[in-house]
């Protein structure tokens, strides 16, 4: 009963954290788990999943497997990296906009508002088509789309903290505007943090993955997204080709949102049942 009541209550988190595990241990060791490169012709084209090649070849004769084990470290360094410059980003402009507020507030909002306004997938390529494509400018696009909710979220969190007890408890007893918001203040947003954290990786491995599905990736980098936009044309002939960076993808971005909502459940209890 123990162990059943354990999975209960951290069912989601370990779900979720078993698949990215996986998902973390085939991107770190992608030239082991198959030797062969990404861009390697190892076999004849659109050979169907056999011992020799585990998930079969693509039209030019790659190794679908290959593609995926080095997509996933493709997905998972750009996911990193975007989430936490957006978190950077967003935390930087909405913790002042929400402790101070006044101007500061209404101007910041305001700049958050305007590249909210803009549809973000629209937005996206359009830098990624203007930079040309690379992983830089694709974590550019990413970033740039994704620190605005997080500014807004993190400053109507700070909004319903700063007139608390404890905060004006510690401005009577003279701490500076910086000391109360570090030590009393941001602490307390963290599980909202950390829950956005795991939706803004989810959302940037889509983002990629759709940005690459057209064309939009870096040449240099194997991509679940290019993988499944170069194979839809051999779809009906071949349809493992496009079948597993797909479940790749599926199961990658299942797993982080099944994260989030265990670390909302287990952070924020009081939240998630008013939710209910």
């Amino acid at each position: 009963m123990h162990g059943f009541d354990v999975f209960r209550r951290h069912g989601l988190l370990l779900i979720g954290g078993l698949i990215l595990l996986i998902v973390l241990a085939v991107a770190l060791l992608a030239d082991r788990v198959v030797p062969a490169g990404p861009w390697d012709m190892v076999s004849a084209p659109l050979q169907p999943p056999n011992p020799n090649d585990l998930l079969g070849t693509d039209s030019l004769g790659r190794s679908i497997a290959a593609g995926v084990a080095h997509g996933a470290r493709t997905s998972i360094l750009i996911s990193l990296v975007s989430s936490l410059a957006s978190l950077a980003i967003g935390i930087a402009v909405g913790a002042p906009a929400g402790y101070f507020g006044g101007v500061a507030d209404r101007l910041l909002m305001q700049v958050s508002e305007l590249f909210q306004t803009i549809p973000s997938f629209m937005f996206a390529i359009t830098l990624v088509a203007i930079f040309q494509p690379s992983i830089c400018a694709i974590i550019v696009a990413i970033v740039a789309v994704g620190w605005a909710p997080v500014a807004r979220i993190v400053r109507a969190e700070i909004l319903s903290l700063r007139t608390r007890e404890y905060v004006e408890a510690s401005r009577l007893a003279g701490h500076s505007d910086s000391s109360i918001l570090c030590r009393d203040i941001f602490p307390n947003t963290l599980p909202v943090v950390v829950t956005y954290a795991a939706i803004l990786m989810a959302n940037a491995i889509l983002l990629e993955s759709s940005m690459s599905f057209l064309g939009l990736s870096d040449p240099n980098l194997m991509s679940w997204g290019y993988m499944v936009g170069a194979s839809r044309s051999v779809v009906r002939l071949a349809w493992w080709a496009a079948v597993f960076p797909g479940l790749a993808i599926f199961l990658t971005i299942l797993a982080i949102n099944l994260i989030a909502a265990g670390l909302r459940q287990h952070l924020d209890p009081k939240r998630t049942r008013r939710s209910f």
